[in-house]
């Protein structure tokens, strides 16, 4: 398993941006399929951004349709770094982010929890409207 720890949450106004940092420990780090997923209160953790390894220095990436055009997801491999940036931030994207690695490859939107076997404790991302 991938060690992960994500950083880069806090408070910040409506419209504003944060990029958010996961950590993640590993030699293969690069060929590792990399998500974020949120949680909000009272609510199910829910699919933001997904980037897996399709050859070569190729990735494949996508997003959750309420963050698309929004939201970029990136990574750092020299530095073992997966990036969230977010920006155009709205009220509605206060929840708990969460990093997640797993070794399988997936080219799709459509992935759950379960599919990821690493997961980070989470940072707090707070949008004031």
């Amino acid at each position: 398993q991938v060690q992960l720890v994500e950083s880069g949450g806090g408070l910040v106004q409506a419209g504003g941006s944060l990029r958010l940092s996961c950590a993640a420990s590993g030699r293969t780090f690069s060929r590792y399929t990399m998500g974020w997923f949120r949680q909000a209160p009272g609510k199910e953790r829910e699919f933001v951004a997904i980037m897996s390894w399709s050859g070569g220095s190729t990735y494949y990436a996508d997003y959750a349709d309420s963050v698309k055009g929004r939201f970029t997801i990136s990574r750092d491999n020299a530095k073992n770094t997966l990036y969230l940036q977010m920006n155009s931030l709205k009220p509605e994207d206060t929840a708990v982010y969460y990093c997640a690695a797993d070794s399988k490859a997936y080219y799709t939107t459509k992935v759950r929890e379960a599919d990821f076997g690493s997961w980070g404790q989470g940072t707090q991302v707070t949008v004031s409207s």
